[in-house]
């Protein structure tokens, strides 16, 4: 009879034979009745084992996505994108006793305790991204503004990880879908798109791009001669390009055929009804009333101070 051993699952490490002993305890009693020696016994090893291997309960749970956090933050500070650093986070990353943690927190006890390590992590993210931002020439506000919300943005992605259950999503294409909701983290070269306009009437334009249109100033400088400039905050800037046949199209469906400007302004707004009403009785002309499109928005067009064109834009598949 053979004596060689058969194939079959590996042998797990001793690690994660505690780590999985310690999820059972904590499903069976819960987390704060169970003791780092009811681990190790249960886990069938010595207690000066289980300290070779974590250095507490709490990193029992962490310990894969601290190891991953300190990658990240090393990366950061050597100057690596932000994103691409934080989405990397999730190679190789399977579902673990972090992950069974989240799933089953009110059964292990562990609601507080996960929430306070959770904003410890968060925190410590926060300040990577902060400081990363700020050697890229970003302000410190806005830097500790984009950190923080990068911070818990990755946090959220674990946690919907998680909620989704063991393996049936990815985290790295969750990580990827919060941190498209934090402006300005997946960008390119570019930081920021400004229009440029002469006004020839400075004070009618501007009492109608900010006072009606909606655009809360920015930054406001004047110099010797008269010379003034207003900077109007406009939300997320796009660039977008459409060659001739495309325009064609557009302005067929937006205004019956009127023709567009090379450069025209889009806005998008919650109403463009109302925007449109608004707009006009301001002063701005009407070029074609809102209307839906094929692409499900209502849009209208409309010539404004300094000789704008706008295009007014509501997304109806929207909230």
């Amino acid at each position: 009879m053979s004596t060689e051993p058969r194939a079959g699952r590996p042998k797990a490490s001793s690690r994660e034979t505690i780590a999985e002993a310690a999820c059972e305890l904590f499903l069976e009693q819960g987390y704060e009745q169970t003791s780092v020696t009811d681990v190790a016994r249960r886990a069938g090893v010595s207690r000066s084992s289980f300290f070779n291997y974590f250095a507490s309960k709490a990193d029992l749970l962490w310990g894969g996505f601290d190891e991953r956090l300190a990658t990240a933050v090393q990366r950061l500070a050597s100057g690596a994108a932000i994103a691409d650093t934080l989405v990397a986070m999730a190679d190789g990353f399977a579902p673990d006793s972090l992950a069974l943690a989240i799933a089953n927190a009110e059964t292990m006890g562990l609601v507080d305790e996960l929430e306070r390590e959770r904003a410890l992590r968060q925190m410590r993210l926060a300040r990577a991204v902060a400081e990363r931002a700020r050697a890229a020439g970003t302000n410190r506000l806005a830097a500790e503004v984009q950190g923080a919300a990068v911070g818990a943005a990755v946090l959220a992605a674990v946690w919907a990880w998680a909620d989704a259950g063991s393996g049936r999503t990815g985290l790295g294409a969750l990580l990827e879908e919060a941190l498209e909701a934090v402006p300005g983290v997946r960008g390119g070269a570019v930081r920021q798109l400004r229009v440029v306009v002469r006004a020839e009437d400075f004070d009618e334009a501007l009492a109608f791009y900010r006072d009606v249109v909606g655009m809360p100033q920015a930054e406001a400088y004047e110099a010797e001669g008269g010379a003034r400039v207003a900077i109007l905050d406009a939300g997320r800037a796009t660039l977008e390009l459409s060659n001739p046949t495309q325009v064609r199209f557009i302005d067929r469906v937006e205004t019956d055929g009127v023709d567009s400007d090379p450069i025209r302004l889009a806005l998008e707004v919650g109403d463009a009804a109302e925007a449109q009403a608004r707009l006009a009785e301001a002063g701005a002309r009407i070029e074609a009333s809102a209307r839906r499109t094929p692409w499900d928005s209502l849009n209208a067009r409309l010539r404004g101070p300094a000789g704008l064109q706008l295009t007014l834009f509501q997304e109806l598949g929207r909230g």
